[in-house]
């Protein structure tokens, strides 16, 4: 049983009763049954629970993929990142999503079902950007230039493809989905490099401003 303050707020309410409403999501669907049957089991008025989730299902699904975020960082402390190099730290924190996510993939399927309208396509681009963000800076990424975008946006697109095929993975141990994920890992990290190499060869090309600015205003 979900362990509650004395008197919770509402916040805390939305966060410890997330993962209970994604199991009951198996077989209620991400719906007031489901929230119903989580507020029962924690003990805790339904009527005071559907205020914490005063949009309804896309809000549930929020505060369960918030309770992953923080199971990812749980489970892969800094200092244990640290000693490992970024591509280890990117696959490592996303197959700890992977690994939260796993036992519950009826309620995934069930909310990708429900992020997937066009009603809720920017909620599920912010849910997915968070995600992203959330699995750079834990690897201890800094950037703060076009690079800070580039890297979530890729990242994004690998965790949302490794998310499907995670859904239908009847694989042992999901070796299929650990696969695809390292794969496309692979992808990114090349992609980095190519980006990295170009960066340190511009810096050595001719800047035709610099050298026009040379001409203008000899140096003295």
């Amino acid at each position: 049983m979900v362990q509650l303050p004395t008197d919770p707020t509402l916040d805390e309410l939305r966060d410890a009763l997330a993962p209970l409403i994604a199991r009951h999501a198996a077989f209620d669907g991400w719906t007031a049954d489901a929230l119903g049957a989580a507020a029962a089991e924690a003990g805790v008025d339904p009527k005071i629970v559907a205020l914490a989730y005063p949009g309804g299902a896309i809000d549930m699904i929020d505060a369960w993929f918030a309770s992953i975020d923080q199971g990812m960082l749980a489970a892969w402390p800094a200092e244990t990142l640290g000693t490992l190099k970024i591509r280890a730290r990117i696959q490592s924190l996303v197959e700890a999503r992977l690994a939260l996510l796993a036992p519950h993939r009826e309620p995934l399927r069930r909310a990708l079902a429900i992020l997937a309208l066009p009603t809720n396509a920017p909620r599920a681009a912010k849910l997915g950007w968070r995600a992203a963000d959330a699995i750079w800076r834990a690897a201890g990424d800094t950037a703060t230039d076009y690079n800070h975008y580039t890297k979530r946006a890729m990242l994004l697109g690998v965790y949302a493809s490794t998310m499907l095929v995670l859904v239908d993975d009847e694989s042992e141990s999901l070796v299929e989905t650990h696969a695809f994920l390292a794969r496309r890992i692979d992808n990114v990290m090349q992609i980095e490099k190519a980006k990295a190499g170009f960066k340190a060869r511009s810096e050595h090309r001719l800047s035709l401003t610099r050298f026009i600015g040379r001409l203008r205003y000899p140096a003295l």
